[in-house]
């Protein structure tokens, strides 16, 4: 049989997707479903992936069919919807004379939709990958800026209320990359399957999803501790005003005594 070359391509489209809301829209049963994800072949061979953190992935469907499937799904979408969504693509070359994982493209012997799912589910994670990473960086590049402006001047530029709602967000997205992110955890037919478990384990490192995993985590760290520094300077700059406030409110009660005493 001849060999072929089918495109996979994934996209990052929302804060998150409505899984039972997205099951209504489709008028067959997944092959694959849980509470985080559906997998679809929505038609031959043409392959549909979605997860509940806002990825959605395309198998062999032409740059037309995924703009509809995109209009399709847009009421199963939650929270910001993403205009310039972050993606990513990989050939994957069918019917190969044998299955490897190279730099440029995928090879596999057959179209057997595990391998397929496997290959669109580390893709998929990829993607996720690239955008907490971008939004990692951008917090870690606005500490830097207050690091600076600490160094500089001495003082920081952040009030107690931004600082609060500035850790809240770092909290968030470190939540919800453990969350999102299931780097770690085997695909459930791969545990059974050597050549499966083994196509998992190559795509991981294809994609380079654990050392990523391990930067974007890193760099939540970093400005967490940050985060935390500048809350003890907060903490000591109200106690030091406070500790101000009661010298003052003595002095006047002193002066207020002495006062009385000679009237």
């Amino acid at each position: 049989m001849k060999s072929t070359k089918i495109n996979a391509i994934a996209f990052k489209v929302s804060e998150s997707i409505h899984i039972n809301s997205l099951k209504t829209i489709f008028n067959q049963p997944p092959i694959y479903s849980d509470n985080d994800e559906l997998f679809y072949n929505l038609e031959d061979e043409k392959y549909f992936y979605v997860f509940k953190y806002g990825i959605i992935c395309f198998f062999n469907f032409s740059s037309i069919e995924i703009d509809a499937l995109k209009r399709k799904i847009t009421t199963a979408l939650k929270g910001t919807t993403i205009k310039n969504p972050v993606s990513e693509s990989i050939d994957v070359i069918c019917n190969s004379k044998e299955t490897s994982v190279d730099f440029d493209s995928i090879k596999l012997r057959d179209k057997n939709p595990e391998k397929i799912r496997l290959i669109m589910l580390n893709l998929s994670q990829s993607v996720a990958l690239d955008f907490y990473y971008n939004i990692a960086e951008q917090i870690l590049e606005d500490t830097r800026r207050h690091t600076n402006i600490l160094e500089e001047k001495g003082k920081l530029n952040i009030s107690g209320k931004k600082l609060k709602r500035y850790i809240g967000k770092v909290l968030n997205i470190k939540n919800k990359i453990s969350e999102n992110l299931y780097i770690f955890e085997s695909h459930e037919v791969a545990n059974d399957d050597k050549a499966l478990d083994w196509l998992n384990l190559e795509l991981k490192k294809k994609f380079d999803l654990i050392d990523r995993h391990h930067i974007i985590h890193h760099q939540i760290d970093i400005v967490k501790e940050n985060l935390d520094l500048f809350k003890e300077i907060m903490f000591h700059r109200e106690s030091s005003r406070l500790e101000l406030i009661i010298i003052i409110l003595i002095v006047i009660e002193v002066i207020d005594l002495f006062v009385l005493k000679f009237i």
